[in-house]
């Protein structure tokens, strides 16, 4: 997994989505020419909620395009999954998925450099998304979540660039093994103590951590899952 093509890399600005008519910046188009790349991530690329979505923990956001196979196995035809965008994903690759990834791994993207931050933590406007009231859910259960990227360096970047592995900085805590720990066996303490002391992770997950190490119980996801209250 040292280097990977680019299929597409995508940015959207702020609409009405679903049924609902929510602001989101969920849809994004392919871009065919180089953007710049901030700490808050592509030139032109906007959120709808900028409390949880977007800012310099969720700089770049990354979704494996093989697993649209899957979701076409899953779900049976649907009009997103017939090429890249469906999961609002700015970069979309073939050759990297959560069991290759790590916390704190390295990439040089055109002149910028970026470092793998967090897993997705999808909340209900994919259900709006796909017009599927438990699609948020799949995607958690399924771990097919995607993942994103903090900036360390700024720079341009362009549809014909690869990521290049730079840096592994904790290969051992792969996205895989971090969505194992918080949804498949959530009160796994010595998984929960090592999250939360994982230096390369986004505070708001080593946090999260450490509220289930305290507390002994596992959160609601009601709220996340459907959008309900």
């Amino acid at each position: 997994m040292t280097e990977v093509a680019l299929l597409s890399l995508r940015i959207g600005g702020v609409a009405p989505l679903g049924a609902r008519g929510v602001p989101s910046g969920i849809v994004k188009a392919p871009v065919h020419h180089a953007l710049h790349l901030s700490e808050t991530g592509f030139a032109g690329d906007r959120q709808g909620d900028t409390v949880r979505h977007g800012g310099p923990e969720k700089a770049v956001h990354h979704y494996p395009f093989e697993h649209y196979a899957d979701w076409a196995r899953d779900l049976g035809p649907h009009p997103l999954l017939a090429g890249p965008g469906a999961f609002g994903e700015n970069l979309s690759t073939a050759g990297l998925t959560e069991r290759m990834v790590a916390i704190g791994d390295v990439f040089q993207l055109g002149t910028a450099v970026i470092e793998v931050s967090q897993g997705r933590q999808p909340c209900w406007k994919l259900n709006e998304r796909f017009g599927r009231t438990e699609m948020a859910r799949l995607v958690q259960s399924s771990g097919r979540t995607g993942w994103y990227y903090r900036l360390l360096t700024p720079g341009t970047v362009s549809p014909a660039d690869r990521l290049v592995l730079r840096e592994r900085r904790a290969p051992e805590w792969t996205l895989a093994r971090i969505w194992r720990a918080f949804y498949i066996d959530p009160l796994n303490r010595a998984e929960l103590a090592g999250i939360a002391a994982l230096e390369r992770l986004a505070d708001g997950w080593r946090a999260h951590a450490a509220r289930r190490l305290e507390s002994n119980r596992v959160e609601d996801w009601t709220k996340r899952l459907t959008g309900a209250g």
